[in-house]
């Protein structure tokens, strides 16, 4: 089967960089946003975008 290096490697670090926080999602969060804070690099942010409103007409009309 062939393995893609770049991937192999981003699952390592990824694996690294989980196992030194205990996998607490919420400690590897906030060191992320650390280290994207400190990177001086400008951030942007979109707005979410809302779910489209439903429809409420039934598919079989009623007679």
């Amino acid at each position: 089967m062939w393995k893609d290096e770049v991937l192999e490697e981003i699952y390592k670090i990824r694996e690294e960089h989980a196992k030194a926080f205990n996998y607490d999602l919420k400690a590897i969060c906030d060191d992320l946003r650390h280290k994207q804070a400190a990177s001086g690099r400008q951030i942007i942010s979109t707005p979410l975008k809302q779910p489209l409103k439903p429809h409420n007409k039934s598919l079989h009309p009623t007679a």
